[in-house]
């Protein structure tokens, strides 16, 4: 089973891997005591791949069934295991060179230029708005939720999330709010269900826009909000309030400038923009080839370096910074739940190597925030220092006046 056995030996510093080979043998790599899986391995070719290119080639294998597992270990037993150990596997020597090399052309697999940007979205996202209710919230949120309390339900933790966002944009009667990848409308929504503003929502999936756009109109909020399919950087109109929410990991560092020079150009001098994005507490790195290849084309979630040199160089006061660590573990851990119990929905709407495909996804992205590097962050920003009030007590209180008001507006979950 060479060269994988020798990687291997390196590779376990904590638990225990149990590989069985094509042909039967077992092979036992372990290191101080930890989880215990057991895998086997149908197709000799693996040896090999998954030295020179191991998270594209585990995941491709699970995928197609040439990697599974036996003795009463899942998959989610086994990505736990992989990222409890993710550092000894970084440190291989070939690991190493591999990842050098690949770090000179990271760019080019961050490129969203117009037109390329919207095919990258149109891959996951126009998958079908009918797939997308089988594992969100009802209000079909698809990002990082705000758990407030351990026990609280998905759509709860979700509510908490559009309430704090909307005490950081500090909203006032009259502003004019710009959403960038607006989803299926949520948010937008629910700030002028909260407050008397207008919400222009711009997204690149024609499914969330049509979807948004019914949810507008069933509202009765069509004159204060509108979808559109747009990219954010033909938006020339002047918003007093931008808030993006999961639409940074699409944008690429080598258009990071063209993003905050863009919200520089959107914004009044007394502006507030909210950006919440998944980040890394780690150096600037790229995203795995297999998340890249099958569900984010061009994604990259950046190291908080890579952001705060752009912010700077833009001129833009960072007026409060926050972090959602584990938070986005537990939405990921809902989100999994949710799928199995659909899982045969899923393989009749496509087929088994799918949902075999999104079960690899779902549990690694989970394990990325629970064991890993992997965060959420909220940004505000601001042209001048004082655009929001000087002590941060204000989103809390923001919080607490929310709270009351929806329950006046009978908002509902």
């Amino acid at each position: 089973m060479f060269p994988l056995s020798h990687m291997m030996k390196a590779f376990i510093r904590k638990g225990q891997l149990t590989v069985i080979d094509a042909a039967g043998k077992r092979h036992v790599f372990s290191g101080t005591p930890g989880p215990e899986v057991t895998m086997r391995l149908t197709d000799p070719r693996l040896y090999r791949s998954l030295v020179f290119n191991s998270e594209l080639a585990a995941g491709e294998a699970y995928m197609d069934g040439t990697l599974r597992f036996e003795d009463g270990s899942t998959l989610r037993d086994f990505l736990q295991l992989f990222s409890l150990n993710r550092l000894s596997l970084g440190s291989y020597p070939i690991q190493k060179a591999i990842r050098a090399i690949k770090m000179r052309f990271r760019k080019r697999q961050q490129s969203n230029i117009k037109g390329e940007a919207q095919r990258n979205v149109a891959h996951h996202y126009d998958l079908g708005n009918e797939f997308y209710k089988l594992f969100l919230d009802a209000n079909m949120l698809y990002s990082c939720a705000y758990f407030r309390e351990p026990d609280e339900t998905l759509e709860q933790a979700q509510r908490n999330k559009l309430r704090l966002l909307a005490s950081k944009l500090c909203l006032r009667p009259g502003m004019k709010v710009l959403d960038i990848g607006c989803g299926w409308g949520d948010l937008a929504l629910y700030l002028a269900k909260l407050e008397d503003v207008e919400v222009l929502g711009v997204t690149l999936s024609k499914e969330q826009q049509a979807l948004a756009t019914e949810r507008a109109r069933a509202a009765g909020l069509e004159n204060r909000v509108r979808f559109e399919l747009r990219d954010y950087r033909d938006v020339d109109e002047t918003f007093h309030r931008i808030v993006s929410v999961g639409m940074f990991e699409h944008v690429g560092v080598q258009h990071y400038d063209e993003f905050f020079k863009k919200l520089n150009a959107l914004m009044p001098d007394d502006g507030i923009a909210v950006l919440h994005s998944i980040g890394h507490m780690s150096p600037p790195g790229m995203a795995s080839a297999w998340l890249r290849k099958y569900i984010f084309p061009g994604a990259y979630s950046p190291a908080l370096s890579e952001v705060f040199e752009v912010v700077e160089q833009n001129s833009l006061w960072v007026t409060d910074l926050e972090f959602l660590r584990v938070h986005y573990a537990t939405t990921l851990k809902h989100w999994c739940d949710r799928f199995e119990k659909n899982r045969d929905k899923v393989v009749a709407m496509y087929d088994e190597r799918f949902a075999r495909m999104w079960e690899f996804y779902l549990i690694s992205c989970e394990m990325m925030f629970r064991t890993g590097s992997q965060l959420v962050f909220h940004m505000q920003l601001s042209r001048t220092r004082d655009s929001a009030p000087i002590v941060r007590d204000y989103i809390t209180d923001r919080q607490k006046a929310y709270i009351v008001r929806e329950q006046t507006l009978k908002l509902t979950l």
